[in-house]
């Protein structure tokens, strides 16, 4: 473990509004340097943004530390481990890797189907020089918060490592939501004792997850029990958003659709003390950088 913790942004994320224009790859880098706040940027650029990366990079003296995509198993094998090379190529440690919840034939993505796909990135990344990092996020197979423990032991059976993404705001969320829990049939998983979402109860699945040491990669968006709908998106259908991020500070007049509340936050930020805690404590932690 080294004792240098690196914060980054995602950089769709820079802007000073949500109502703001995407500034220009240039601007983003500088705004970001700007700020005295971040260690690097989290992006893995589309092909005719990757020039444009590389010259911002070395203009600002900001690392591209991390980057990140999502993958249907059949069709987009090929696809990773160009964005692992890619990564590379800009300095990435770690790839974010979200592996879609179906398969390209239709069918649900079995637990030993992702086992295989990690074990071809881990390959690829370490032909490569970045690490793939599968995800903790919805809408992927790994929303079947149990499913991350079957695999990580499944490969550390097989004497690999496992490394993982941890964004826990697609739990917390989760929390108290009974719409969100009735979703792989969570609730039922909560009512057995199976699986712990409250990170301020003994055997919830975030210390799990960390006490493992699988955590070497970090996103950090808000979010609280029974988070809001984002009632201001919507989908092609008309529905809206699901609602999985939460204002860090308070709104001011207008920004935001419902009521904010700063003790809502709490189990949010212990699910981050416990990732930090384990970090400060255990010599073999991983964790190298938490993207915001």
């Amino acid at each position: 473990m080294t004792t240098d913790l690196k914060f980054g942004i995602q950089t769709n994320g820079v802007k000073h509004a949500h109502s703001d224009a995407m500034p220009d790859i240039d601007t983003r880098f500088a705004m970001v340097r700007d700020s005295g706040v971040f260690d690097y940027v989290d992006k893995t650029p589309d092909s005719d943004q990757i020039d444009d990366f590389l010259k911002a990079r070395d203009k600002y003296g900001l690392a591209v530390r991390a980057g990140g995509w999502f993958y249907t198993l059949g069709a987009d094998e090929a696809l990773l481990e160009r964005n692992l090379e890619l990564g590379a190529r800009l300095g990435s440690v770690v790839h974010n890797t979200q592996i879609k919840l179906h398969h390209a034939d239709g069918h649900i993505v079995t637990d030993e189907e992702v086992m295989t796909a990690y074990l071809r990135a881990a390959e690829c990344g370490e032909k490569h020089g970045c690490i793939s990092c599968f995800e903790v996020h919805v809408n992927i197979w790994s929303e079947d918060f149990p499913r991350v423990s079957r695999v990580g032991h499944m490969l550390e059976s097989r004497g690999v490592e496992f490394n993982m993404t941890l964004d826990h705001s697609h739990i917390i969320f989760k929390m108290d939501n009974p719409d969100e829990q009735s979703i792989f049939d969570t609730d039922k998983k909560i009512a057995s004792g199976e699986l712990v979402l409250d990170p301020f109860q003994p055997g919830n699945v975030i210390e799990e997850w960390v006490s493992a040491g699988w955590v070497r990669h970090c996103h950090a968006r808000t979010a609280i029990p029974n988070n809001p709908k984002n009632t201001l998106a919507h989908h092609p259908d008309g529905s809206v958003g699901r609602g999985i991020q939460y204002p860090f500070i308070e709104p001011r007049p207008g920004e935001y659709h419902a009521p904010w509340s700063d003790e809502a936050l709490a189990p949010w930020k212990e699910g981050i003390r416990i990732l930090l805690r384990h970090r400060a404590t255990d010599p073999t932690a991983k964790l190298g950088q938490i993207s915001t």
